[in-house]
């Protein structure tokens, strides 16, 4: 599909592809492809050595898994053969305002590839998603609260303050800024609505472990960018698509969000 030559009018559910990325080690791909296949998008597994070119697709996801083996850091090569393959062709696809979308394992990639924050345009990271606290896996149900305005695009569904059931399942979660720029980036991410979600107990309160898998400051779980439009998140709303709270609300509405941020451009 030529670049741009959708922009105009609104787009039929099952015109919209999703390029689900993958590698050795992912292992997320299957239930992400179902999330958005159930919803009537056209989702595509693509292994990065298949992709031939990102503007073919409405949407780009990375998901969870152990790409590479999670050599050097978690999702370090993986952006590394990203960048290599398509970092010109991605800042642009971003700047554009197609959606991207990591999970877990797409989230540390997505901040190993400067995309996350995204305060600027870089090509190395400024932010890194550090080893949990416990110096462990930890794999459990957690409850996180939807703390976003509305600015990002995959969340804009799930009504603020909305607390929801969502699984975490990572050894490297802990969000880490340069110590010299912490509290100003960390206020810019408030400021700015880049927060998404975060860690709460079953009160809905902000605590710390085991509430909060990881040790992230400030229990964040998920942020985007300041467009919007790139999104990440250590829990897997993939794997609680069908486990709707007391308001109705499931991992299902991040992917039926960005459908509709799509479908209204």
């Amino acid at each position: 599909m030529p670049f741009g030559s959708i922009w105009g009018d609104s787009m039929d559910r099952s015109e919209i592809k999703v390029c689900v990325l993958r590698i050795e080690g992912t292992n997320n791909e299957d239930e992400m492809y179902y999330a958005f296949k159930r919803l009537g998008a056209s989702p595509e597994l693509v292994h990065l050595k298949d992709l031939k070119d990102i503007f073919d697709y409405n949407c780009l996801m990375i998901p969870g898994g152990f790409s590479a083996g999670d050599y050097v850091r978690a999702g370090a090569i993986f952006a590394s053969r990203i960048r290599a393959k398509i970092a010109n062709d991605l800042h642009r696809f971003i700047d554009e305002g197609w959606p991207v979308g990591g999970i877990c394992n797409g989230f540390q990639v997505l901040v190993e590839l400067g995309v996350l924050p995204g305060f600027k345009r870089m090509d190395y990271p400024d932010a890194c998603l550090f080893l949990n606290n416990s110096a462990r896996f930890e794999c459990r149900p957690t409850l996180l609260k939807h703390e976003n305005k509305g600015k990002c695009v995959f969340t804009r569904n799930i009504p603020k303050g909305e607390i929801m059931l969502v699984p975490s399942a990572h050894g490297e979660g802990k969000l880490l800024l340069p110590r010299e720029k912490e509290q100003e980036y960390f206020d810019r991410l408030f400021e700015n609505d880049q927060v998404v979600f975060r860690y709460v107990d079953k009160e809905g309160e902000y605590a710390g472990y085991p509430w909060n898998p990881n040790g992230s400051a400030h229990n964040i779980a998920g942020i985007c960018n300041e467009a919007g439009n790139v999104f990440g998140m250590m829990p897997h709303p993939e794997r609680a698509y069908f486990d709707k709270n007391k308001n109705g609300i499931s991992g299902m509405n991040v992917f039926e969000s960005v459908l509709k941020y799509i479908e209204e451009k």
